[in-house]
């Protein structure tokens, strides 16, 4: 597997955090990743840094966004915005280094994806994509 940065996908992700005010997310502190010949199911992953490596190396919390190259590019851009969204719904409200599972019993997680995609489309007009 190899990886490289993603500045498309960093600037989804903005697009994204700013249009639906998702004040909670850091865009200073999330990266984005494209990954090739990955074994992986995932059409997308986030990562978190577990807390000890950020004690021991003194970093804030953090995440890392991975597209799978080889299925997220083939996806219509409609749908490439779902999957940044979902992967989104994965960092908590504190923004504390965590990862909300899907199975959450604060929140329904896949009700909030598609209430969020749909607010996002409908303030993007993006009928259009």
């Amino acid at each position: 597997m190899r990886t490289e940065p993603a500045p498309d996908i960093k600037e989804m992700v903005s697009d994204i955090v700013k249009t639906l005010e998702l004040k909670h997310v850091d865009l200073d502190r999330i990266y984005c990743v494209k990954s090739y010949k990955s074994k992986t199911n995932a059409v997308a992953r986030i990562w978190s840094m577990p807390k000890i490596w950020r004690s021991v190396l003194n970093m804030k919390p953090a995440y890392v966004i991975e597209v799978i190259s080889e299925k997220f590019y083939k996806l219509p851009k409609k749908e490439q915005y779902k999957v940044l969204i979902h992967e989104l719904i994965h960092i908590p409200k504190r923004f504390s280094g965590g990862l909300v599972q899907h199975k959450n019993k604060y929140i329904n997680f896949y009700y909030r994806e598609r209430k969020l995609f749909k607010e996002f489309l409908k303030r993007k007009s993006m009928n259009l994509l």
